[in-house]
């Protein structure tokens, strides 16, 4: 039987939110080992004038522990 946990992550992106949502995984992924899936809990964008400047992920990343 696995024993997974959730922990919450945010991230930020100038491109997207699929690539903040990268930049969450890759940069938990330095010290959390074994992460099964991610969940996008919230997502939210920065606009300056008429355009998006900013994507911004809330997400839940669950992993397995040994």
């Amino acid at each position: 039987m696995a024993v997974l946990k959730v922990i919450e992550v945010l991230s930020n992106s100038k491109e997207s939110w699929e690539d903040a949502t990268r930049k969450a995984v890759k940069e938990a992924s330095k010290t959390v080992k074994n992460i099964k899936s991610v969940y996008i809990k919230e997502q939210s964008a920065i606009v300056s004038g008429d355009q998006v400047t900013e994507f911004r992920v809330n997400v839940k990343l669950t992993f397995e522990v040994n």
